[in-house]
């Protein structure tokens, strides 16, 4: 594959959903090739049905059913399935999240095999993907069985903010149970070697909100920040990991001071997204750090209520395109600077030197 225009897969998420209309919207500009060579996991005539609504489009595609016939200068269908299927926008029922899995499926086999470099995600809902195929809480503990990774982290990511969760889709009632020393240190982990090779940040800083109001009062109002994240991020700390806290979360958002740092980590899910949808400037994207792989997704779910009505804007669909681009880019930058740093470093250092003089 090409470092410059790597194969990028999109999965169509749930069909009666917004997903494929954002498709057919971002990729009617085909200047995106020119970048990346989009391969979609869905079916032609699915496409079509929303290809509609999106009126004027000049969104053409090339449609295959298997790699060899991929054409790297237009958007590739690879057909997932050939048979009719009643496609019902805004409707949530059993047939659209059969056909998200079976998408998401193909992509990943096709992550699995290097036919692709990357994922885009499309939205799916996670009452209707559940069965033998699927049963988990979203994208990120899929992949990341799928994967064999070890552990994941789901951060947002915004021009201006990146925002990291110790717990995902949990209910608040069990958050506290699952917030652990060593949880937080994983993640910290994970987000400061995402930062580093995933985004070109050398010396990552991160901070760390506290689980409680007001970051537990020095244990008033809850010792979770005493006893589990403060001695977290001292460990974080004495292995070289930039990690801050812990800051009660309202100050922290309310008074700007996220824009000090490169990435947040959040203890739940809404301590985070909330401050995230509400203050990041510019289309935000889901990104799921620690795989081997790249997967990014938009910021936004199915939205069945404006689904098939041509009015979904595409544009945290398309940055989470040039996003999987750009972190492949800076993936490949980081692997290059460190193959063979010796014979690197070598001709701009003996370039230098001055022969010494011998007296004789």
């Amino acid at each position: 594959m090409s470092t410059n225009k790597p194969a990028i897969g999109i999965s169509c998420g749930d069909i009666n959903g917004i997903g494929i209309e954002l498709i057919v919207k971002a990729f009617s500009d085909t200047r995106i090739t020119e970048i990346c060579t989009p391969i979609i996991f869905a079916n032609n005539k699915t496409i079509n049905f929303y290809r509609k609504f999106a009126g004027e489009t000049n969104f053409n595609f090339n449609n295959v059913k298997d790699f060899t016939r991929i054409n790297s200068r237009q958007v590739n269908i690879f057909n997932c399935w050939e048979e009719e299927v009643a496609v019902t926008p805004g409707v949530l029922n059993e047939t659209g999240g059969k056909y998200a899995v079976l998408s998401l499926q193909a992509a990943v086999k096709a992550l699995q095999e290097g036919a692709i470099e990357g994922l885009v995600t499309g939205p799916i809902h996670k009452s209707n993907v559940q069965g033998e195929a699927f049963s988990h809480t979203g994208h990120t503990p899929y992949l990341k069985e799928a994967f064999e990774a070890k552990d994941v982290v789901m951060m947002m990511c915004a021009q201006n903010m990146r925002v990291a969760l110790v717990t995902e889709h949990v209910p608040v009632k069990d958050v506290a149970s699952h917030i652990t020393t060593q949880a937080i240190l994983s993640k910290l982990n994970l987000v400061q070697d995402s930062l580093k090779k995933d985004f070109g940040i050398t010396k990552p800083r991160i901070a760390v909100l506290g689980l409680n109001p007001h970051a537990g009062d020095e244990g008033l109002v809850g010792n979770e920040e005493e006893t589990i994240i403060k001695p977290a991020i001292k460990e974080a700390r004495n292995k070289n990991i930039l990690a801050f806290g812990p800051y009660s979360a309202d100050a922290f958002f309310a008074r700007g001071q996220y824009e000090k740092f490169d990435a947040v980590l959040a203890m739940y899910h809404d301590q985070g997204l909330i401050p995230f949808k509400s203050l990041s400037i510019g289309e935000g994207i889901n990104y799921t750090a620690g795989l081997d792989i790249v997967r990014t997704s938009p910021d936004h779910g199915v939205a069945f209520d404006i689904a098939g009505k041509g009015i979904a804007d595409a544009a945290s669909f398309l940055e989470a395109v040039y996003q999987c681009v750009d972190i492949i880019q800076h993936r490949y930058e980081y692997q290059d600077q460190r193959s063979n740093p010796i014979k690197k470093v070598m001709p701009e250092v003996t370039a230098k030197l001055i022969d010494e003089k011998i007296d004789e």
